[in-house]
């Protein structure tokens, strides 16, 4: 019987940039697998090519060399679009900036990337309903962003990344623009959504307190990972 395949999997993956004529290589070899149903933090100082591995694990873009695999799926022999829907159905990503649209209600942010994946109006706002209630905001469905607090509008983009139902969700700084306590408050969520709902979560954070609430920690520096505490048990 075969190993089911990881929700994420690097072997040796490079990433080199070309900047104004000369090659820039922000990860020189990183193995990593992420199991289903993970808890981990990628953590490290800038430019040691944690966000390049973050996009790289979420489809965002393509490795120069090694094999990336979602789902167990080689992403370099997908085209666009087949990157695309594995993006779309298999990956959830939160942003430090939240990325909500200023102008549409907090559910018609929620129900965005069901839009891409041609789901009836009616579906999208059921589901996006649901989403934003299982972040604990059914009483803000129709508040636009500028009516939100911040730690508000990070649940909105937690709730916008799991109402495609995500085997996992990446999230990049998701406590950056957060003062402490509510920062702790998004943490507390992000690990009861994975406990609870078996989410594989993979976040990226300089703050060591940040971290230290995941069951594993990758540190990474200069492109190679130099220390990871290995898989949650």
């Amino acid at each position: 019987m075969m190993d089911a395949p990881a929700a994420l999997e690097a072997i040796d993956v490079t990433r080199t940039y070309t900047m104004e004529g000369v090659a820039v290589s922000a990860l020189r070899g990183v193995d990593l697998r992420i199991e289903e149903g993970e808890f981990a933090s990628i953590v490290g100082p800038s430019g040691s090519g944690k966000s390049t591995l973050m996009h790289l694990l979420g489809c965002l873009d393509r490795p120069t060399g090694g094999v990336l695999r979602v789902a167990g799926r080689n992403v370099s022999e997908l085209s666009e679009s087949e990157l695309a829907e594995l993006r779309n159905r298999r990956v959830g990503f939160v942003f430090q900036s939240f990325q909500l649209l200023a102008r549409t209600s907090a559910r018609d942010n929620v129900a965005l990337p069901l839009v891409y994946r041609g789901v009836a109006r009616g579906e999208r706002r059921r589901r996006a309903t649901e989403a934003l209630t299982r972040v604990g905001l059914r009483h803000r469905l129709d508040h636009r962003p500028s009516q939100l607090s911040g730690g508000e509008q990070q649940r909105v983009a937690i709730a916008r990344a799991l109402v495609g139902d995500p085997r996992v969700v990446l999230a990049d700084e998701p406590t950056g623009n957060l003062d402490t306590t509510t920062g702790h408050e998004v943490m507390d969520l992000l690990a009861h959504l994975n406990a609870e709902q078996g989410v594989a979560i993979v976040l990226v954070t300089h703050e060591p307190d940040i971290a230290a609430r995941t069951r594993r920690q990758i540190h990474i520096r200069d492109g190679l990972i130099e220390l990871d505490t290995g898989a949650s048990s």
